[in-house]
């Protein structure tokens, strides 16, 4: 829990951070006063030195803390566990975990540089950061952490099945049997002309109005009539 929302701690931070949907800037006149601001509108103000400043520019640090303590356990489970030395690997069963580990470490280095070492290793310390950052998002689709961004699009397309199977059904004009939801595909023709592909024939209708085994059908009467038009049937 500690690692997983020490994560989510540090997305929810340097995305918005990134993007500028969150800035903090100096009120005006004044020269210890920071406000911050979400989508251009001041939502806090607060003392430079106060300890709320203190928590809310560290934040990225508690998170790395969080991250730290949480895949220092899952560290030594793997090495003491011994069903877990039986069957992990290191790509999917180290690899993130030393990744998370990296990036957490080096965020503190930066943080103990200008704090305590005056910015002496700011650039070494940033680079490093900054790699094993991009590694991390690098690597991030093919390994067990891409489950951050599949399991909420899971849960996404469960709803988006029935809420469809409440509705219309689609027809194939062929068959005569209902085959898919009216919404997906509805939502799949508008999706295929925004990518260049327009399915829509003469008289209005549609090809992906049928279903798989009426898109067979459609194949195999084209491919009759053309053989046909060439005079033969076979050769």
């Amino acid at each position: 829990m500690t690692m997983a929302w020490g994560c989510l701690l540090g997305f929810a931070v340097t995305i918005p951070l990134t993007f500028g949907w969150i800035a903090f800037t100096l009120k005006q006149g004044t020269t210890s006063i920071y406000v911050a601001n979400a989508f251009g509108f001041p939502v806090l103000q607060f003392p430079l030195h106060s300890f709320l400043a203190f928590l809310i520019f560290h934040v990225l640090d508690w998170a790395s803390f969080a991250v730290i303590f949480g895949v220092g356990i899952l560290m030594y489970r793997r090495i003491t566990n011994p069903g877990l030395i039986a069957t992990q690997t290191f790509r999917d069963d180290w690899l993130p975990l030393v990744l998370l580990m990296a990036i957490a470490v080096t965020g503190l280095g930066l943080t103990l540089d200008y704090e305590r070492l005056k910015g002496s290793v700011h650039q070494f310390m940033a680079i490093t950061h900054e790699l094993t950052v991009i590694l991390f998002l690098v690597w991030l689709p093919f390994g067990k952490l891409f489950h951050i961004v599949q399991r909420p699009m899971q849960v996404g397309v469960d709803l988006y099945r029935r809420l469809g199977a409440e509705g219309e059904q689609a027809v194939c004009p062929h068959t005569g049997e209902a085959y898919a939801t009216a919404m997906h595909i509805e939502d799949l023709k508008t999706v295929t002309r925004q990518l260049g592909f327009d399915y829509t024939r003469a008289d209005g209708s549609s090809h992906l109005d049928l279903s798989p085994r009426g898109k067979r059908a459609a194949l195999a009467r084209a491919h009759s009539k053309a053989r046909q038009e060439s005079g033969g049937y076979f050769g």
